[in-house]
């Protein structure tokens, strides 16, 4: 343990490293993550660090979807919900299928089943390394969101198919009828347990006297038990954290105040971000015995790299195949929402875009981690180390080659030159403001006016509404003022409540908007 703990401690403290390098290098930290867990393996003298296979979804899987669902806008979920459920279920099982079929008849000793075990592993995109890309580069918010919600979803139907690949390999039967029935009682039951379990969250939230510190301590045990209790019923874990996490995203401002969401905000993204750098080592740790394991079984390592190129070359066409697709079949039946552009180049580009923005991540490092060493009636669980490699030069290769060149991609082909409104968005903004300054002073003149009249403090308190100026000093905020502006930040959040209904208004311009009448509130506080 003495040993091992510097050893864990110098990991975080090498991911804070790599994360302050990205930054420089201006490109996104999950390419370095995993450029650092390839050169891990060559490091000798390291200690082994094994996690049960079992654990790993349980450890890493319910914070990250968590924290994903919270970050996502569900107003642009519903907006774009057939391209992202498209994207989600239909791309995720025709890229799972196509990997199977390819694996099936190019990789010695695989079954079809076993094809779609690795299917399941590397078919989902990875939200977090899209995330970090695009953020160097603008892209519109509708293509972001498609991104986001996609990602999103894709992890719970793409680990459906690793569930029922698992239970095929362990017993070599396939039975339909009775996957079927299992898929509808995954879904229907994961996503019902999220929402029930959500609710109750929610309301033990508001009920219970719960300082900021414990609404967050709570926060991150929520979707452990989520998916706990999802899975003892043979239930979507992964759909249930997600479905739970987007109504109690939904639900913030009801039982949060301000110094839990400010201070959860820093903590989840603190804690998601750990986590995300440790698995991209952890597998970086495990290589040189799964090296040793593809001698053993007498795979040569350029013989494994080659099905790792072959792979990653489907999971490209398969995706790309389904993005034309996808337009194809919104031109025909549904023209009215085909994605506008200024030109048939830049329409048919957008589907490239798409395609190419299928970087795979951690989720898929989490499965393949996941993979049971034995089998249940002892044998070792097979290919389970090809499983890995391969797993790992996908990732490696869709970050190194997809990732570094997506935003040189998106500013050289200027895909969204005229289709980005800055000044649109400014103006959005601008219009937002000034309608809660009007909204606050109605409020106030209707329900202070007598108090108004002839206090200096209020007078002042209604000025700084009226005319939005800053005071030189704190001293004329006594306890009254204090209360009617804490009043006053409650009717700004219920007016942005109601703002955000207008599906034409950005959710990210409220969310920040929400977050400065947070901050307001805590400095406020302190006065």
């Amino acid at each position: 343990m003495h040993t091992l703990l510097p050893f864990l401690l110098a990991m975080i403290a090498a991911i804070v490293l790599l994360n302050m390098w990205a930054n420089k290098l201006k490109i996104a930290y999950p390419i370095l993550l995993v450029v650092a867990g390839l050169l891990v393996s060559f490091l000798p003298g390291l200690p082994k660090v094994q996690i049960n296979p079992d654990l790993i979804f349980f450890i890493f899987l319910p914070p990250l979807l968590f924290e994903a669902s919270w970050s996502i806008s569900f107003k642009e979920m519903k907006k774009w919900w057939r391209i992202i459920g498209s994207f989600a279920f239909l791309v995720v099982f025709f890229t799972a299928f196509s990997v199977a079929v390819i694996a099936h008849h190019f990789i010695p000793g695989f079954t079809i089943a076993l094809g779609f075990l690795l299917g399941g592993i590397v078919s989902p995109p990875d939200a977090v390394s899209t995330g970090a890309i695009t953020k160097f580069v603008k892209i519109p918010k509708s293509t972001s969101a498609i991104l986001e919600g996609e990602s999103l979803l894709n992890d719970a139907s793409s680990l459906i198919i690793f569930r029922f690949a698992l239970v095929a390999v362990g017993t070599g039967q396939f039975i339909w009828q009775d996957v079927a029935l299992s898929f509808i009682w995954m879904i229907l039951g994961g996503a019902g347990i999220g929402l029930v379990l959500a609710w109750i969250f929610v309301q033990a939230h508001r009920r219970l006297p719960l300082d900021a510190q414990s609404h967050i301590t709570l926060t991150l045990i929520e979707p452990y038990f989520m998916y706990w209790a999802a899975e003892q019923v043979h239930c979507s874990g992964v759909l249930a954290v997600v479905t739970g996490g987007l109504y109690m995203s939904a639900k913030r401002l009801v039982f949060l105040n301000s110094a839990s969401r400010i201070q959860g905000f820093s903590v989840w993204e603190s804690f998601v971000y750990i986590l995300n750098g440790i698995v991209f080592l952890i597998i970086g740790l495990e290589l040189p015995e799964i090296v040793e394991g593809l001698h053993a079984k007498g795979i040569p390592i350029r013989t494994a790299i080659g099905y790792g190129l072959l792979v990653t070359g489907v999971l490209i066409a398969a995706r790309m195949i389904s993005s034309f697709a996808a337009l194809l079949a919104t031109i025909i039946f549904r023209p009215s929402v085909v994605p506008r552009a200024r030109s048939n180049r830049r329409r048919w580009m957008m589907p490239l875009l798409l395609g190419w923005t299928g970087m795979r991540g951690v989720v898929s490092l989490a499965s393949a981690l996941a993979i049971p060493i034995a089998l249940d009636n002892g044998p070792a669980f097979p290919q389970r180390n090809l499983i890995l490699f391969i797993t790992f030069v996908v990732i490696l290769l869709t970050l190194l080659v997809q990732g570094l060149t997506l935003p040189s991609f998106i500013t050289r082909t200027k895909l969204f030159e005229g289709i980005l409104d800055e000044e649109s968005e400014a103006l959005t903004k601008q219009k937002m403001k000034q309608g809660l300054k009007q909204h606050v002073y109605q409020f106030l003149k209707n329900k202070y006016e007598n108090e108004l009249n002839g206090h200096v403090g209020m007078e002042k308190f209604l000025k700084q509404w009226e005319e939005r100026t800053k005071a030189t000093d704190d001293s004329w905020m006594n306890k009254k003022t204090k209360i009617i502006f804490v009043e006053v930040l409650e009717i700004q959040r219920q007016y942005l409540t109601e703002l955000n209904k207008d599906p034409q208004i950005d959710e990210e311009i409220i969310r920040q908007q929400l977050y400065q009448i947070d901050l307001e509130e805590e400095r406020l506080k302190i006065i």
